[in-house]
């Protein structure tokens, strides 16, 4: 059967073709831009022709490059991206050359960061600082703003020139086009402020100067913020009247963007409901009569045929989705959606590289950037392999190292593949880890691994089997409390909550603040509201919407925590510091809902039928409790290794069995597939 045919049987909608402007794209699927920071690492212009290149042999049909600022103030940071002189040309058409070999088309993305720029030269329509930025930027003066139209013009008239299909211009997320068009930042009294007219003189500035002066078949893309989710955003018939606007001007496509990086509301993480936010695309699309896009938390083939068959979208953007797997859409079309390395909206690789100044890669897919560094050819000379574990490590080595050729045996003692994964999809919201359960399991049938559960591997056993390598993936074990009356009725373990689903009581102590921790607090506290999941989450974060109200928040609708909670560490720093830095926050925001208790540096000293004793400043305390969930951290579960050493049996260890921590499925995973891949 045909790609074609197979993918009008399997995904009729999305993978059918559509015209934009004067160009026509294979199907309905493009890549969105997204943060990498190849432009630090190096071979930069090799390495980003590899990764655009992959997603668009991939079958995405249009590619929207990361930001380029159209001038040095609107850069991000410094030695970020910046598209202003000819010079650079060279750099760019081996990008776009790579991407059109592959059928597909690509989009040169003009983004002015504004007050979010991390360096000294940082500018705004005004000079109110945002509040995720220490610095405060400097009002553009009105002669500056004209300039500032002008040097995102010409930046897409350097596009052209080197060979991008069009330009998308940032209007979203609340870099600086959204600045101008906002009130919460935008305070000025001359003809760029005021009103909402004098406001949104600047995009449509910017989107009449590149449509003049392109050719009519360069597309001309326009991101705009669909609802903006900071109090003093714009209403819902203020997008609209903006959104008709930038049609007028010469837009060809509408893509959007939900929220200000400022947000009090997540709108790209596991917390947030797959499409939760067609509903800003849709009500666009009944005004509007150019193509309008869909994106955020769109990560399986049947969400997006869902949005586009039921006309909330003419097309949907993925950009995490592309880094967990650029075959995304030559698998749907195929028929293989089961094998799709599904994007979990973890953000631990992704977004939190980004902000710590790492280069992005994807924790279900560490090759993600690193295409240059993975040679996964067939071996001259098969192996017989064995892994002792079937964990994120395990099944990332067996299916890594199997694809190659080799003979690879696993063993697992319990009943199911999954290891710490198992607990980890049990906690509320955390549901995606199913999909990362799944794509491991399918590849680890059909690179032909075999699997031997309820079996417990022994050394003798793995030498006598001749084994030319063992691979030692056991992960941890729960670290025990070292404390008078640790073994008291009232103590339990995270393994006894989350897979024995022992009882606990309405008054709990959560010994431990990382990951762990956090989650079991949001899993004790989690109660059926009786709202379906997408429900639940406006009435949970604020979500308007309407978007009647500006901004499209409203104050959330509290309710009761279903338990007294209190959270203990031994380290007297802040508590939760060890979270991500893109999901922390949220998980921090819940339990302060829920007025859990947060207490640090403390010290245990003994558990009894009054509660836990402990002291903090040499003051020692009660604290009445029903039960005690221990989280306190994890030891390497390698018990293996020392018998193996004492046979001679070659062997290596890796994830959680080689070091401990908290949960670390990102460092599992990489370990698993490099090892798989150079065995």
């Amino acid at each position: 059967m045909s790609n074609l045919a197979s993918a009008n049987k399997h995904f009729p909608h999305m993978l059918s073709p559509i015209r934009v402007g004067k160009q026509t794209l294979r199907n309905r699927v493009i890549m969105g831009s997204m943060h990498t920071r190849l432009e630090h690492a190096d071979r930069p212009i090799e390495r980003e022709a590899a990764f655009y290149s992959a997603r668009a042999r991939g079958g995405a049909a249009l590619i929207i490059t990361s930001g380029y600022s159209p001038n040095e103030d609107g850069r991000l940071e410094e030695g970020a991206h910046i598209f202003n002189s000819e010079d650079v040309l060279p750099n760019h058409r081996p990008i776009v050359e790579a991407v059109h070999r592959e059928n597909s088309k690509i989009l040169l993305q003009i983004l002015h960061s504004g007050r979010y720029a991390k360096h000294d030269r940082i500018v705004g329509p005004s000079t109110i600082r945002s509040p995720i930025n220490p610095r405060a930027p400097r009002q553009l003066s009105s002669e500056e703003v004209l300039q500032t139209i002008e040097d995102f013009v010409s930046c897409a008239e350097l596009a052209a020139k080197a060979g991008y299909d069009g330009v998308e211009l940032m209007g979203s997320e609340g870099y600086l086009i959204n600045q101008f068009t906002a009130p919460r930042t935008n305070n000025r009294t001359d003809e760029w402020g005021g009103s909402f007219e004098n406001r949104i003189k600047f995009p449509l500035a910017i989107v009449r100067g590149v449509r003049e002066r392109l050719p009519a078949d360069f597309i001309v893309m326009y991101r705009i913020s669909a609802t903006d989710l900071v109090e003093g955003g714009l209403t819902g018939e203020e997008i609209v009247k903006l959104a008709q606007e930038v049609e007028r001007a010469g837009a060809d496509i509408l893509n959007t963007g939900v929220g200000w990086h400022e947000a009090r509301v997540p709108t790209i993480a596991y917390q947030v409901p797959r499409a939760a936010w067609a509903f800003a695309a849709s009500r666009l699309k009944k005004h509007i009569s150019i193509p309008i896009v869909a994106s955020n938390r769109i990560n399986m083939p049947e969400v997006a045929e869902n949005l586009i068959s039921d006309g909330s979208a003419d097309l949907v953007s993925m950009a995490r989705p592309m880094l967990a797997d650029p075959e995304f859409v030559n698998k749907a079309a195929a028929g293989r959606a089961n094998e799709i390395n599904t994007c979990i909206a973890c953000n631990q690789a992704c977004l939190d590289y980004i902000f710590s100044d790492r280069i992005a890669t994807c924790l279900v897919n560490p090759e993600a950037c690193y295409e240059l560094d993975y040679k996964k050819e067939p071996v001259s000379t098969a192996r017989k392999l064995a892994v002792v574990g079937s964990g994120p490590a395990g099944m990332a080595f067996a299916v890594s190292a199997a694809s190659r050729g080799h003979t690879v045996t696993m063993y697992e003692s319990d009943a199911a593949v999954g290891g710490q994964l198992n607990l980890a999809r049990k906690i509320p919201h955390k549901t995606e880890f199913n999909e990362m359960l799944r794509h491991f399991r399918t590849r680890m049938e059909l690179t032909g691994v075999e699997i031997r559960l309820n079996e417990i591997a022994n050394a003798e056993q793995l030498k006598k089997q001749g084994y030319d390598h063992v691979v030692i993936a056991t992960g941890i074990k729960p670290r025990k409390l070292n404390i008078e009356g640790a073994d008291h009725p009232s103590v339990l373990s995270y393994i006894d909550v989350l897979q024995n689903r022992k009882p606990v009581g309405k008054r709990v102590a959560i010994i431990g603040m990382g990951g762990i921790g956090y989650d079991i607090a949001e899993l004790l506290n989690h109660k059926e509201s009786g709202l379906s999941p997408l429900e639940a989450f406006y009435e949970e974060w604020g979500v308007d919407p309407t978007i009647v109200i500006p901004g499209g928040v409203k104050e959330p609708v509290e309710h009761p925590p279903a338990r007294t909670i209190t959270m203990f560490q031994r380290t007297p720093s802040k508590p939760g510091s060890r979270l991500g830095i893109s999901t922390g926050w949220i998980l921090r925001s819940q339990l302060k809902r829920w007025n859990v208790g947060m207490i640090s540096g403390a010290t245990y000293k003994k558990i009894d039928d009054n509660g836990l004793h402990y002291s903090v400043d040499n003051i020692t305390k009660v604290l009445a409790v029903d039960n005690i969930v221990v989280c306190a951290g994890q030891e390497s579960n390698n018990d293996l290794v020392e018998a193996l050493v004492r046979l001679d049996v070659p062997h290596t260890v890796i994830g959680g069995a080689k070091l401990a921590g908290e949960l670390d499925a990102l460092r599992a995973v990489k370990d698993g597939t490099q090892l798989g891949y150079s065995v």
